[in-house]
């Protein structure tokens, strides 16, 4: 008898206080802040300045480049300097004309996705979860939607300016 009273007491006791330190570590949803997004104002290769006349259309979006030789080491490892933006709250300009998950042309922006650093865009909600299963499928189709004359467009009427800078992008 004395157990299941003690059992009893228990159970009232942790019912009672429970709800009171239940929500005591977490935060009201309105404190909860996601990181702000800003637009592209450096090369993401070099870190200088972009110039609005170099860039290159990849995976969906347009990524400005201080000069035509940074294109190069984007195209090579696009990941890292998509990460690397995201990373610092840059989200590149999106020229996305199709969905990548079902190929139907955009007709509103609405259902979308930030990807390291990429805002990708979808026709609905069941391809954008399509695409979190398995982004980086879908992020080369991405390119193939891209005009392989625009892919890389420069204005090669500059000369690389940066006269023997690092354009690995090893700094």
């Amino acid at each position: 008898m004395i157990t299941r009273s003690l059992f009893t007491l228990t159970a009232i006791l942790l019912l009672t206080f429970s709800p009171a330190f239940a929500g005591d570590d977490a935060k009201p949803a309105d404190t909860v802040k996601t990181p702000e997004l800003k637009p592209q104002t450096h090369c993401p290769v070099m870190g200088g300045k972009i110039d609005s006349s170099v860039y290159t259309d990849i995976q969906g979006q347009r990524v400005y480049h201080c000069c035509p030789a940074c294109s190069k080491p984007l195209v090579k490892d696009p990941d890292k300097y998509f990460q690397k933006a995201a990373a610092e709250g840059v989200l590149f300009e999106n020229i996305q004309t199709h969905c990548p998950v079902s190929g139907e042309a955009l007709k509103k922006k609405e259902a979308y996705v930030d990807y390291e650093g990429r805002r990708i865009y979808f026709c609905c909600e069941g391809c954008l979860s399509k695409f979190e299963k398995d982004p980086q499928k879908y992020l080369l189709l991405l390119d193939q939607a891209v005009d392989d004359t625009e892919a890389m467009k420069h204005d090669h009427s500059q000369e690389d300016h940066h006269g023997g800078d690092n354009h690995d992008g090893d700094r």
